[in-house]
C-alpha cells in the first residue's frame, strides 16, 4: 500500500465523487477508480458504495478514512522533520567539552545563543579530556568538541576550528617569593616542584606545560597529580608545588593562590572546535557558525 492510494481515497471520501477527486488530485477519473478498486482488493474490504449518481463511505471506509487520515498526518511530520534536520533545525547534536571550556565567556554564549536560535535541537553536552574527545568523534560518540590542542597528532579525518588564544598563567602560592614579581620566566621554575595533571589523562595542557620547560632546558619535577583544576589549585594553595593552567581558571578565587603571566612566547593555549572532516552536516554547521558568531 502506498501513501499515493491513501491519498486518492481521502480525496474520494471527502469529495464523495470520483469526478470532483479526480480534478482536485488532476488525474482521468478511470486510472483514480482503478486506484481505488486496487485499494479494496488489497485491504480486503469495501471501502464505498458506489451508485451512478452517489459515492458514500460503507462502514470500513470510515474507519479506514481515520486510520488514513492519521497516516498522512503522520508521514508528513515525518517529511517535515527530516526537511528541518536537513536545515540544522532538528535533531540532536552531542557537544564534547573540556574541563577548562566553561570557564571561558564564549562557551556560555554560544551554547545559549545555539539554544536561542535552535529550540528543536536536542543538545547534549560531554565533559570529557581533549584525548577522549578525540577517541569519541572517531567512534561518532559526539560530533563536536571544545578541545585544547592535542599531545597527539590529529588524525587526517577531523579539523580543527579555531576559537580563541587563551594565555597559560603561572599557579603558585600567594607567599611564593616568586609571587611578587609582575611576569615570571618559565626557566625560574626549573627548581621548584610541579603539581600536574595526570599523563594518562588526556589533557593537552600537559603537552603545553613540557613544551615550554623543555624549552627551557629542564624537566619539572611533578611533585603530586590531580585529576581536577580545582584540586590543582588547592595544593598549589598548600604549598605543594605550582602549576599552569588556561587563563579562564583565574576565576577559580582561592585563598593562598595567586596567577601570574609567564614571560614566555609559548605561554599561550588554544580553545579549538574539533570535528569529522566533511561530515558535519548541517547540526554541525550551524553550531560552528554559531560559536564563530560568539567568538566576534
Amino acid at each position: 500500500m502506498e501513501l499515493r492510494h491513501l491519498r486518492y481515497f481521502v480525496a474520494v471520501a471527502e469529495e464523495l465523487s470520483f469526478t470532483r477527486a479526480a480534478e482536485r488530485l488532476h488525474i482521468g477519473q478511470p486510472p483514480l477508480s482503478q486506484q481505488i478498486q486496487a485499494l479494496e482488493t488489497e485491504v480486503g474490504a469495501r471501502l464505498f458504495d458506489r451508485s451512478k449518481r452517489w459515492v458514500r463511505l460503507t462502514e470500513a471506509g470510515k474507519l479506514f478514512l481515520e486510520d488514513a487520515r492519521a497516516i498522512l498526518a503522520q508521514s508528513e511530520r515525518a517529511a517535515e522533520r527530516a526537511r528541518r534536520a536537513q536545515r540544522g533545525e532538528a535533531g540532536e547534536l552531542r557537544v564534547g567539552f573540556t574541563f577548562s571550556t566553561p570557564f571561558t565567556p564564549l562557551f556560555a554564549r554560544a551554547i545559549r545563543r545555539y539554544r536561542q536560535l535552535y529550540p528543536d535541537v536536542a543538545l547534549t553536552l560531554h565533559e570529557m579530556t581533549t584525548l577522549h574527545q578525540i577517541d569519541a568523534l572517531e567512534a561518532r560518540k559526539i560530533d563536536l568538541g571544545f578541545v585544547r590542542p592535542p599531545e597527539v597528532a590529529l588524525p587526517e579525518h577531523l579539523e580543527l576550528t579555531t576559537l580563541r588564544r587563551d594565555p597559560l598563567l603561572l599557579v603558585l602560592a600567594s607567599d611564593s617569593p616568586l609571587a611578587r614579581k609582575r611576569k615570571i620566566k618559565v626557566a625560574d621554575l626549573a627548581e621548584l616542584p610541579w603539581v600536574m595533571y595526570p599523563k594518562e589523562s588526556g589533557v593537552g595542557i600537559n603537552h603545553a606545560i613540557l613544551g615550554m620547560c623543555r624549552a627551557a632546558g629542564f624537566v619539572p619535577q611533578v611533585a603530586m597529580e590531580a585529576g581536577e583544576a580545582a584540586t590543582i589549585i588547592g595544593l598549589v594553595a598548600a604549598g605543594i608545588g605550582v602549576s599552569v593552567l588556561p587563563s579562564p581558571f583565574q576565576s577559580m578565587h582561592l585563598e593562598g593562590v595567586v596567577f601570574r603571566p609567564l614571560d614566555d612566547t609559548g605561554a599561550v593555549t588554544s580553545l579549538q572546535l574539533a570535528q569529522r572532516r566533511g561530515d558535519g552536516g548541517a547540526l554541525v554547521e550551524a553550531f560552528v557558525r554559531v560559536a564563530l558568531e560568539e567568538n566576534r
